[in-house]
This record gives C-alpha cells, sequence and structure tokens, in this order.
C-alpha cells in the first residue's frame, strides 16, 4: 500500500490520500482523542504524540498536529497507524455510532425547509468539493430563519485554518447571499 500525502493551506495540516475509499458518503471529524473511541483508526491516530485533531473525508484522511511537533516527527508514526489500519481490514467506525450520528438532523418547515434544501445543495456541490481538495469539509449546521443567519462546521484542514476566516465569509457568505437572498450572514459554530 502506498500513501501519498498533500500539504494543505492550514501548515498544521496534512492530507494523507491512502488510494482507496476512507469515509465514502459519511464524513467524521474527530476534534480530540474523546471523540475517537468510536474509530480504531482515530483511536491509533492519536495515540501518535503530537496529533491534535482527526479527519476522515471520502478517500483521504486529515491529521492536524500540535504547534511544537514538526511533521518529521510524526508523519512516519501517522503513515504506519493508516497503513496497518488499512491492512487490518477492521471498520473505520462503529457501525452504531454511525446511526446515531444520521439520526442526529434538525427538521425544518415550510419556508425555512426549503431554504435550508437550498443551502444545503449550494454547501455540498460548489463548496465541499472544494474544501476537500484542501484537505478539509464544511458541513451545514443550522439555520436561523429569523436572523437569515447559516451556522456552518468547519472540518478537518479547515478547522483552525488561518484562512478560514476569510473563506467562510468573503467566499461562502457572499455566494449563499447571492443565491439565496434571505441569508444575511454565515458564521462558523465550534
Amino acid at each position: 500500500m502506498f500513501i501519498q500525502t498533500e500539504s494543505t493551506p492550514n501548515p498544521q495540516t496534512l492530507k494523507f490520500l491512502p488510494g482507496r475509499e476512507v469515509a465514502g458518503a459519511t464524513a467524521h471529524d474527530f476534534a480530540e482523542p474523546e471523540a475517537a473511541a468510536i474509530s480504531p483508526l482515530a483511536r491509533a491516530l492519536f495515540d501518535v504524540t503530537g496529533v491534535r485533531r482527526v479527519y476522515f473525508g471520502s478517500d483521504f484522511v486529515t491529521v492536524t498536529k500540535v504547534d511544537a511537533v514538526e511533521w518529521a516527527h510524526v508523519k512516519p508514526a501517522i503513515l504506519a497507524a493508516i497503513m496497518d489500519h488499512f491492512v487490518s481490514g477492521q471498520p473505520l467506525v462503529d457501525d452504531s455510532a454511525a446511526a446515531i450520528a444520521a439520526a442526529d438532523l434538525e427538521v425544518y418547515e415550510g419556508d425555512a425547509a426549503e431554504i435550508v434544501e437550498q443551502i444545503r445543495e449550494l454547501i455540498d456541490t460548489r463548496v465541499r468539493p472544494a474544501v476537500a481538495q484542501d484537505g478539509g469539509d464544511i458541513t451545514f449546521h443550522s439555520w436561523v430563519h429569523d436572523e437569515g443567519l447559516v451556522r456552518l462546521h468547519m472540518k478537518g484542514a479547515c478547522a483552525g485554518c488561518p484562512s478560514s476566516t476569510l473563506t467562510l465569509k468573503q467566499g461562502i457568505e457572499n455566494m449563499l447571499k447571492h443565491y439565496v437572498p434571505e441569508v444575511r450572514a454565515v458564521e462558523q459554530v465550534l
């Protein structure tokens, strides 16, 4: 197995490409080691000293390290953990955890439902493919209808990236305002 690596706009984050499907259509973001309990691979990656965050995209793994550690010190252990996981044949995440995450979607009604559908479609078709190229992801969190406020989760390389605020405000917010006039603002949910 050959795993390629790519740098991302976030200097603390690397994108690892194992040459196979990782999470498919269901991405997973682990902001701290406690969240990794549902994933054998995420647990193994957090066992590497200096790993701060783990994200599984469709066909990649994004790892964010702490500032005090150099990539040269952690990259070999990360590559080994990824290779060991895929060779072992273990599942990426526990099936019951994936079902719980899927059931946690808020339901919108009336005008709000139509607006949310438009926002989700724009995020899924125009934003997510672009940020996935950089090892990250942006997903819809919620819509505050009375305020015209869209809340988004930034994951992987996008979480904590120095340019993420600029991307969020000047890129995504402007695009959503253009296509969905009810949108007045966009903010990141931490």
